[in-house]
């Protein structure tokens, strides 16, 4: 039973991917958890995770034949997936109680060790229909629903804990700001733990010492406020929860809501507009913060210099995102490496045929799905490229079709080549939706000159078979906006070489020519910098591809290989959370 183990880890996150069929996540913060819990199970690190369960997912992709996306709710039987826990605990809201209930997925490594995690589901008799629909949707409903669900998470899940037996936690690990509020019940359990009714300073060091906080994003908007005027709506009893005239108190309140006005109590800040910054709070209470990649880093004390933020670059699960045919060459030539990722070094020793086998293996399996899903039969022997992330502006997804005539003289001049994309919008995303149509409008005016196929649903499966499958692995983000990125790492392990701006976890595992290619120069986040000139990228991404990568391709084929060893050796070896999960023990978990 994974109860029977010490744990002392609690690793919180509004969404964790697990399987494919589990529809627990929208996009890369969820991988990225799903794969530090593999991770920790792997390593034996006594760890126990927190979710929310969403009975209507994130949705189901529909794309028309211009690119409109349509979205549907998931539909899924909890029971086959998840195990249902007897313990309940309900949590104030309004002048309600919502009564919870967890359902348990053990994720289990490497040495037959698990890491469990609790999914908290509202959806009971005893609650409102309102309140039950508060587990329904991933990134759903509006504002105030937001900060409900983000109430269930950190307060309800601090409370499952301890109602399940967990009495030995000592470090909170806030995967993104969503989980802040756990901060806020710790705080609670403290000042009743002296006597007290109000927090106090005191309060405030004992809870930071218990905390960790990861930053996953330079963009302002993936930083969540809420008008304090919703917190004093869903916590009605607890306008004197914070002693305001204590120093460290009064601190604390000022910076969460980014304010240097001295209020009374909440009503007050309340009443003034004040907005309540949930990465603030996680700040204030956390011994430790860091961003997801050295230049995030860098990007992150700029946009909070009074902070003091570290750096630990993400990774992926290798194992999991390695595809069969690459996971029995390493199985036949490394056999250590699922135990020991950092022996994939040894790639650079992989019979160069054997390299190439496996990988025409992966890519023959991803046009099988492209004809499965669209009747495309792409032909197998020319170079393809992939792009596949979330739909949004600063990604950049159009970049390559910038200048349509200039792809046709590449195709001309240099060699034919294809290009596969996947991913979603996000269902308010206008400006990505759009993204999606004009890659759909590119796609009609390129015909066959320049194969272009969009894959809808993309989820964990579609994007396993991406990154393994294609021979280039595209990234365009607009600097600095890319906080990691990991879809590139996946592709690494895969022997898939990255062309890339050099942004997020792309400075550090570029070496041109040797792991991949970069889309223009290395740039300072100095804070002064000029907006990204996307025609000076695209016609660097142009020029790479015609007078450099397609030509080794075609011309230079064991060349070629040499860049996907080193891919494997250099970025799968070190870029995957086996190590980013021993950083975290060693920087942040025994600090």
């Amino acid at each position: 039973m994974p109860n029977s183990v010490k744990r002392f880890v609690a690793y919180f996150s509004m969404e964790i991917a697990l399987e494919n069929a589990m529809p627990s996540y929208s996009g890369g913060l969820g991988v990225l958890a799903g794969d530090t819990i593999r991770a920790a199970a792997d390593l034996r690190l006594p760890m126990v995770a927190v979710s929310l369960l969403y009975r209507r997912g994130y949705f189901n992709q529909h794309l028309a034949e211009d690119g409109s996306q349509r979205e549907e709710p998931v539909e899924w039987k909890v029971a086959d997936f998840l195990q249902e826990e007897s313990a309940r605990v309900t949590v104030p809201l309004e002048n309600r109680r919502v009564e919870l209930r967890a359902w348990r997925y053990d994720a289990k490594g490497v040495h037959d060790f698990s890491v469990p995690i609790y999914f908290l589901d509202a959806d009971l008799e005893s609650n409102t229909e309102w309140d039950r629909n508060l587990t329904g949707g991933l990134y759903a409903g509006d504002s105030y629903y937001r900060l409900c669900q983000e109430v269930l998470l950190g307060i309800g899940g601090t409370r499952i804990l301890r109602a399940l037996g967990y009495e030995n936690l000592t470090r909170y690990h806030m995967n993104e700001g969503h989980a802040a509020l756990l901060s806020l019940e710790l705080l609670g359990q403290e000042a009743v733990k002296a006597g007290r009714t109000a927090v106090s300073g005191d309060d405030i060091e004992k809870v930071r010492a218990k905390c960790i906080f990861t930053t996953h994003t330079p963009v302002p908007a993936g930083h969540d406020r809420f008008p304090v005027e919703f917190l004093t709506r869903v916590f009605p009893q607890q306008s004197k929860f914070f002693d305001l005239k204590d120093a460290g108190v009064a601190d604390l309140v000022r910076r969460s809501l980014q304010s240097q006005q001295a209020f009374g109590d909440l009503q007050q800040a309340a009443a003034s507009g004040a907005m309540l910054n949930m990465t603030y709070l996680a700040f204030s209470l956390s011994t430790y913060v860091n961003g997801v990649a050295k230049q995030h880093g860098v990007t992150s004390r700029q946009m909070f210099p009074e902070v003091s933020i570290e750096a630990i670059t993400n990774g992926v699960h290798a194992s999991s995102w390695t595809s069969p045919s690459f996971q029995s060459l390493f199985d036949r030539h490394i056999p250590q490496w699922r135990e020991d990722n950092y022996s994939l070094r040894s790639a650079l020793g992989l019979p160069p045929e054997e390299v190439w086998t496996a990988h025409l293996i992966a890519k023959h399996e991803l046009f099988e799905r492209v004809r499965e899903k669209t009747g495309l039969a792409l032909d197998e022997d020319v170079f393809t490229i992939g792009f596949a992330r979330r739909a949004t502006g600063y990604k950049r997804a159009d970049l390559i079709l910038s200048d349509l005539d200039r792809l046709r003289q590449i195709a001309k001049s240099a060699g034919q080549f294809q290009i596969i994309y996947g991913g979603k919008a996000h269902p308010n995303d206008g400006g990505g939706k759009d993204i999606i149509r004009r890659i759909f409008h590119a796609k009609k005016a390129l015909r066959k000159m320049v194969p272009v196929v969009f894959l809808d649903e993309y989820n964990l499966d579609l994007g396993g078979k991406m990154t393994s499958g294609v021979d280039l692995w595209l990234n365009t983000p607009q600097f600095p906006l890319e906080a990691s990125g990991t879809s590139g790492m996946k592709a690494a392990l895969n022997g898939v070489p990255s062309l890339s701006i050099l942004d997020g976890w792309w400075v550090e595992g570029h070496l041109e020519g040797v792991t991949g290619w970069s889309i223009g120069e290395k740039r300072s986040s100095s804070g002064t910098e000029t907006p990204s000139d996307n025609a000076k990228d695209a016609e660097s991404l142009y020029w790479k591809l015609e007078n450099v990568i397609i030509p080794l391709f075609y011309k230079e084929p064991r060349a070629y290989i040499q860049i996907m060893q080193h891919a494997i050796a250099i970025n799968g070896s070190f870029f995957n959370t086996q190590r980013m999960v021993q950083q975290y023990v060693t920087d942040a978990y025994l600090r």
